[in-house]
Formats: structure tokens, C-alpha cells, sequence
């Protein structure tokens, strides 16, 4: 199947995208995290263990295929298995007015309408003629030290998008209530329509440089903003643990962590209902949280984790998970794109966004930085074992 798309120029065949896609019984389980090269359609039980050493068939080969091909059926395959169907934005209306820092947002989809609000602050000196970058949260960071440093803050009550519970209510579900789609989803819906309102109604903001942050489950959903929209500069997940930056495998690294099970016991509704039929069967997922990070490339994406913070398995994010992802990002030329900030402290601590913001002020303001966002501080060196693939990396590299 011919798709054409992403980086590169030229037409490629393309890998058929599984229809429909296989079950966790039709997949193979696998202990290490999965290569994120290999197509679904080669992803088989039959030959596992190929498949874990990067020696499974019909890999990718170049990052024109990467762009063109694989990225596009991870999208897909990450809404089908865990976030659920984004929903068609070419059908929707949305319509913002400004009243001085706050932002009416309403979409309307077919005879349907969901209303909420934000509001931002501008740095001193943002003006039309000199817009500033913006980073959009939800519940709340350290405003002051991005402010000082010529960056916008933005934010809304993800709640009245959509609630962090079953109950389908707000601006989200009330377009799309029946959709079997995780709240994670609806809140990076809620980004996506805070800059849709940025873009029309604030020109002291410079709608193409923007981060996207959230700590914790809004870390999550920070994480699937980025994702699911290009035009999201540079994506911040803090202290994101499972469905975020945290591995579904290796969940005991830190001490008996966020996995699977819990979280879908927890809090079913952050994802689609899909993802529950991997309960007890998470290594049988074709994918893990590097390949998550992998989809976001090029643009770029920096991992904040505490060592104080067990739950989230900051050590399995930080020496698993980054690395087999930052592999994707230098063979695709990009390693400076991706970064891990291993803070002392805890859970969502606020000293995160300042861990993060030289690399904030890097991706927006081209500023250098001393700081080594490379390093995995305490944790030490990456478990390479966790990722055997990766001796079988494909040739073909970016320019």
C-alpha cells in the first residue's frame, strides 16, 4: 500500500496496516520493549524472539519510511489500542473571543456544541509586533521563571472539557458522549482548541512556538496533546508514570509502580476500552512508551522525572524508556529534539518546570544551555537489555 507523507518526497510502499488489528492473543509477548521498527503486520507470535533482537522482517529502513509509513501506523495503532479514535477536526467549528486574558472557546460539530474557557498571561514586552511562545498547562506550574523569561502562559480547566471520572459531561462529551474514547484524548482535544482560540484572538502570542505541559495524569494527557497535533513545538509531560512516559513493562524497577492493572483499575476512563483487554497480558502490547515518544518526533519532547518518585517509575522512564527512544531521534538527526531531566524531589514537585526550562528557552529562543539533558544523573547508564533491538538499527540515517 502506497503512502505518501510526513519528511521525505518520494512514494513508498508501505507496510498494509492490520484490519482489523490483531488481539493481545494474535500478538506476541514480548519481555523487552518492542522494536519500533518493525510493522504490525510482521509483529507475530511465530517469530518472537526474532522480533525482540530486531531481526524480525520487513523492519524499517529509512527515516523517509519512518516518516511516510511507520509514524502514521503508530498513530493509528496507539488511538486503537489505548487513546481511542481522535475525532475528525475538518468537521468541526470553533469559534474564541478575547475578553481581556480570557478565551471563549466554542466547537460545534454537526448539530453539536461544547463550550469552555481559558486564560493566559503575557510576558512583559509581548506585543503583535513581537509575539511570544507559549506553553499551555493544565493544573498549574510555575508561572514566574517562564514569565521572566519572555514566555506566555495559558490555561484551562481541563475538568470542563472533561471530567477526570465516567461522568460524560463537559465541552468534550458533550460533541462526543457515546465514542469509546479516553479522557486523556479529550483533554489533548482541550489543548488543541486553546490554540485554535490563541491563533485567532491573541497575536501577542506566536502560535507556532508552543509547548504543552501537565503533571501526573495531566502529564498523560499533556503527552497525547503533543502527539496528536504537529503544531505542538515542543511536548512536556512531569511526572507522567503509566500512559505516559512510564514503561507498562519494567513497572517494578522503582519499587511496585503505576502498571497496567492499577491504572486500568483506577482509572478506566483515562483510556479507551480497548487497553483493558491487555489487563494481565501488558508484555502482548505492540508498543511501549519509547514508541509513544518515537511518534512525536521531529518535533521535540522533554521527560521530567523526581528520584523521590517511585509510583511513576522515574528510574525505568529515565534509563529504559528515553534512551530507546533518543535511538529513534539520532537515527532520524534529531537526537537534540528529545531530553530527560532527572530532578532530586518527588511527585510533581514545581521545581520540575525549572528543571526543564533551559531546554524550554533552547527550542524556543535557540539559547544555549550547559545543562547535560542527556544525563540520567543517579540513575546512571541505560539498560540496553531492556531494548535488543537496537544492535540492529537500521543503517540509513537522516543527513
Amino acid at each position: 500500500m502506497a503512502r505518501q507523507g510526513g519528511a521525505g518526497n518520494a512514494t513508498i510502499q508501505c507496510a498494509a496496516i492490520p484490519s482489523p488489528f490483531p488481539t493481545w492473543q494474535q500478538l506476541p509477548q514480548q519481555s523487552t520493549l518492542p522494536d519500533p521498527f518493525l510493522p504490525l503486520k510482521y509483529t507475530t507470535p511465530s517469530d518472537a524472539q526474532n522480533i525482540m533482537a530486531g531481526k524480525g522482517q520487513g523492519r524499517v529502513q529509512t527515516p523517509d519510511e519512518w516518516y511516510q509509513c511507520r509514524q502514521p501506523e503508530i498513530l493509528q495503532m496507539l488511538q486503537e489500542y489505548q487513546y481511542g479514535y481522535y475525532p475528525d477536526h475538518s468537521q468541526e467549528k470553533v469559534e474564541a473571543t478575547r475578553s481581556g486574558t480570557t478565551l471563549n472557546i466554542a466547537v460545534t460539530a454537526g448539530d453539536k456544541t461544547g463550550s469552555f474557557k481559558a486564560s493566559f498571561t503575557l510576558p512583559s514586552g509581548a506585543s503583535a509586533s513581537k509575539p511570544a511562545p507559549v506553553v499551555i498547562n493544565i493544573g498549574g506550574m510555575q508561572n514566574q521563571p517562564y514569565l521572566s523569561a519572555g514566555i506566555a502562559i495559558a490555561q484551562f480547566d481541563y475538568t470542563s472539557v472533561a471530567p477526570d471520572s465516567n461522568s460524560k459531561t463537559g465541552a468534550f462529551w458533550s460533541i462526543y458522549n457515546g465514542r469509546d474514547i479516553g479522557v486523556l484524548t479529550a483533554w489533548a482535544w482541550g489543548f488543541h482548541r486553546v490554540l485554535d482560540a490563541i491563533n485567532m484572538t491573541v497575536p501577542e502570542i506566536d502560535a507556532t512556538r508552543v509547548g504543552v505541559t501537565g503533571c501526573s495524569r495531566l502529564g498523560k494527557g499533556a503527552l497525547a496533546a503533543g502527539l496528536f497535533d504537529k503544531r505542538i513545538t515542543l511536548t512536556m509531560p512531569m511526572s507522567s508514570g503509566v500512559q505516559g512516559m512510564g514503561p507498562y513493562r519494567y513497572y517494578t524497577m522503582s519499587g511496585q509502580g503505576e502498571n497496567l492493572e492499577n491504572s486500568k483499575q483506577g482509572a478506566p476512563w483515562w483510556t479507551d476500552s480497548t487497553l483493558g483487554t491487555f489487563v494481565n497480558h501488558a508484555e502482548n502490547l505492540p508498543y511501549d512508551a519509547h514508541t509513544i515518544a518515537a511518534a512525536i518526533a521531529p518535533r521535540a519532547l522533554v521527560i521530567d522525572q523526581g528520584t523521590g518518585d517511585q509510583f511513576t517509575n522515574s528510574k525505568a522512564t529515565a534509563v529504559i524508556i528515553y534512551p530507546a527512544a533518543k535511538l529513534v531521534y539520532d537515527w532520524l538527526g534529531v537526537g537534540d529534539q528529545i531530553a530527560m531531566s532527572v530532578r532530586s524531589g518527588g511527585h510533581c514537585d514545581m521545581s520540575g518546570y525549572t528543571s526543564v526550562l533551559p531546554y524550554v528557552q533552547k527550542i524556543f529562543f535557540g539559547t544555549p544551555t550547559n545543562k547535560d539533558y542527556n544525563s540520567l544523573g543517579s540513575y546512571g547508564s541505560p539498560i540496553t537489555t531492556a531494548y535488543p533491538w537496537a544492535t540492529a538499527t537500521p543503517p540509513s540515517k537522516a543527513a
